[in-house]
């Protein structure tokens, strides 16, 4: 008896250990209940079941055993549809047309729908909500009645192979995303991304730096304000040094100079992959210490400084008209378009009278259903499930997890659908001015946050969907990016979009006399004038990012 006590003191000991502290309370409690009542049953197996109380113990210790069974099940199952959720998310529509293929030919309770109206446009968000309530409300009740009629048909490890239970690698053909002609420069550094050993929380920050640069491949955050933004709007906690570790492995990413905070950061990184020589050696100290004559120009005073020959300065020059200023510009994207061949996820319209319109580009995906065959299979084992016998039962789970893996499949689809839908009219309602003029300079101040409040999205899901998703206009095609701005306040409180402020720059810039071109002061002042009151280093940080030289090299 006492052996059998401790025994079962040392199982609940190391269920609290390995369980407890990674389930909610109510979940904690629950499990501490099922422990005592394990050990109960332990003890009565001792005393051979002998009365009545001991017999009722035992029966309820087996129903927790398989309600905590059922439960990790659900959650694992939960866990899995995310996952499918986000992947197919994701995915480019060609790509998202193979996954579709692939489980039909793989799930044979799976089947296109007959009449089929893919192209159907979607009116609605909320026809569709109850539709999926409706769906889902009937699902947990032929879930809940086939999950009984499962009670009695023995353990796991007793089941043949084929009818054995549903885990995450049934979701395999889901692993790998494959963009082919449709890659952007974010598919690229992510693609890179998979191949480094990173913890998980490495690879959300990677993902969010990934995600914050700009078209030339630049980070123009710091990594204070990084630090915010995740612990803020993603609950990751991590320090600015710890970002510095994850943002030097980017920086490492291919093409060289990519993840840069600077056009000085971005050439010395291009210099630091030269293989070790006297030259590089040169070009290195270029890139630091004369950096500032570098940048105007002044080679006399960099050959005097470093004591080069005449051979060696050539040499030097021939090397740094071979970097890259824009790395991000090199691998494919300028300015919110893609020179690569894309297919848009939307066609945006808008007739004479300015009222706007849109479809979800749908391709060639089919209106998916389940098998009716299968579906009257699992309807028939229910309602007969007091005479089944165990081969009907591995029949029923079988057809179970075929109908349940189909119909996952079918709700990832319209999760899709509705997120992407719900994404783009919040777009469009923001920047509603530019879709029907296609003036740049009306693009409203709008971040991520903006469209998830809107949206009542996760933050993740928009930056996500902004990241990998165009829209095709009547001005162009554009990556979803392309339309949120920063914004930025002005003394008095007066909110201004960043992208007006930058086009308004460049504009003045353009038309300026090239013989004594304006300095940033100067610019600063004549921006002021148009309205935009800001601040001479707030200048010159935006015409650093166009890309645009000091007042001395623009003159001509």
């Amino acid at each position: 008896m006492n052996d059998a006590f401790l025994a079962c003191a040392n199982r609940k000991r190391t269920c609290q250990q390995r369980n407890l502290g990674k389930l909610p309370p109510k979940e904690a409690d629950y499990k501490n209940i099922f422990c005592i009542f394990a050990c109960a049953s332990t003890v009565h197996e001792e005393r051979a079941r002998t009365s009545s109380e001991e017999i009722g113990y035992t029966v309820m210790a087996n129903k927790l055993i398989q309600t905590q069974e059922q439960r990790q099940q659900q959650v694992q199952r939960l866990s899995q549809q995310q996952m499918l959720q986000v992947k197919l998310l994701e995915m480019p529509l060609t790509e998202l047309e193979e996954s579709v293929n692939a489980e039909l030919d793989d799930n044979p309770a799976l089947e296109k729908a007959e009449g089929d109206e893919r192209h159907e446009d979607e009116t609605d968000g909320r026809d569709e909500r109850e539709e999926d309530f409706a769906e889902r409300t009937e699902r947990e009740e032929r879930e809940e009645a086939l999950d009984k009629a499962l009670e009695n048909i023995g353990r796991d490890d007793e089941m043949p192979d084929a009818y054995g239970a549903y885990h995450p690698q049934d979701n395999a053909d889901y692993e790998e995303i494959v963009y082919g002609d449709t890659k952007s420069f974010y598919d690229k550094l992510k693609e890179q991304m998979m191949m480094e050993n990173l913890t998980d929380t490495q690879k959300d920050v990677m993902e969010y730096l990934i995600g914050s640069l700009d078209d030339d491949g630049y980070l123009r955050k710091d990594v204070e304000s990084i630090s915010d933004e995740l612990a803020i709007y993603h609950n990751i906690d991590v320090t600015p040094t710890q970002i510095e570790e994850v943002l030097y492995i980017l920086q490492w990413f291919d093409p060289a100079g990519i993840g840069a905070r600077s056009l000085q950061e971005c050439l010395l990184l291009q210099v630091e992959r030269r293989p070790e020589s006297k030259l590089k050696d040169i070009l290195q100290q270029v890139v630091t210490r004369q950096f500032d004559a570098f940048t105007k120009k002044h080679w006399d005073k960099i050959q005097a400084n470093l004591k080069l020959s005449d051979l060696q300065l050539r040499a030097v020059q021939e090397e740094i008209r071979k970097l890259n200023p824009k790395p991000g510009a090199s691998m494919g994207e300028t300015m919110g378009r893609n020179v690569q061949q894309i297919t848009p996820d939307f066609i945006i319209d808008v007739d004479d009278n300015n009222n706007i319109s849109f479809t979800l580009n749908q391709g060639k995906i089919p209106q998916l259903t389940i098998s009716p065959s299968f579906s009257d299979m699992v309807d028939t084992y229910k309602n007969n499930k007091e005479n089944m016998n165990r081969q009907e039962k591995e029949a029923l789970l079988y057809a179970k997890q075929k109908v349940d893996k189909a119909q996952g499949f079918i709700d990832a689809i319209k999760q899709r659908r509705h997120t992407l839908y719900i994404t783009m009219k919040a777009i469009i309602d923001w920047q509603r001015k530019f879709f029907i003029d296609g003036d740049e300079s009306d693009l409203k101040p709008m971040i991520l946050k903006d469209i998830a409040d809107k949206t009542e999205l996760d933050i993740s899901t928009i930056s996500r969907v902004s990241n990998i998703k165009y829209a095709q206009t009547k001005w162009g095609t554009f990556p979803l990016r392309f339309f949120f701005t920063d914004s930025y306040t002005t003394e008095d409180g007066e909110e201004l979009s960043t992208r007006k402020i930058k086009l308004a720059l460049k504009e003045i810039i353009d038309h300026e006399d090239k013989r004594k071109p304006f300095s940033d002061e100067a610019l600063a002042k004549e921006l002021k004038k148009m309205g935009y009151p800001v601040a001479r280093r707030t200048v010159a940080k935006y015409r650093e990012q166009l890309g645009l030289s000091v007042a001395r090299l623009r003159k001509e």
